[in-house]
């Protein structure tokens, strides 16, 4: 029976992220895959801005806190139309489809910059958002949405910079 609850344990730390409670990559990318087969679905990828700086300042309390938050708001915005997952340090995933309607990449992007109540002071949180409707790729994979969500990601990063 201990062997069991262990292997429990195991499989859902291996989908699960411990902090987040978000999907990991490989509990994400299960789900993901059956989502992007829809012509309405959405990849979107998030990084945090200057993370390592909120770390650095206000303490790895703080940074949790503002991991813990982003994963809520990633995850409320998706609801029911979707699936939200952490990728590893600052950086979050989410395939939803849009036929039903929704928030848009803007809504996100307000969700996500609100600060992020914490102690005595709320933590200033940004991020940058990438995002690709899985309708313009020519044959349409998760790796190629992934890559392409990344590379519009960058290039919003690269804006907030200048």
């Amino acid at each position: 029976m201990v062997h069991g609850g262990l292997l429990t344990h195991r499989l859902r730390t291996a989908r699960r992220d411990p902090l987040t409670g978000l999907h990991t990559r490989h509990g994400w990318s299960a789900r993901a895959e059956r989502l992007i087969r829809r012509p309405d679905a959405l990849v979107v990828l998030v990084d945090l801005d200057d993370f390592k700086h909120l770390n650095d300042t206000f303490g790895h309390a703080a940074g949790d806190a503002a991991l813990v938050a982003t994963a809520e708001r990633l995850n409320a915005w998706c609801s029911s139309r979707g699936v939200a997952g952490r990728l590893g340090g600052d950086e979050f995933v989410a395939v939803v489809t849009t036929a039903e309607g929704g928030a848009g990449i803007e809504d996100l992007a307000s969700l996500l910059h609100r600060p992020v109540p914490h102690g005595s002071r709320p933590l200033p949180v940004a991020a940058s958002i990438g995002a690709c409707p899985v309708a313009e790729l020519p044959v349409p994979t998760l790796t190629d949405a992934l890559a392409a969500a990344d590379a519009a990601m960058y290039r919003a990063k690269g804006r907030r910079r200048r």
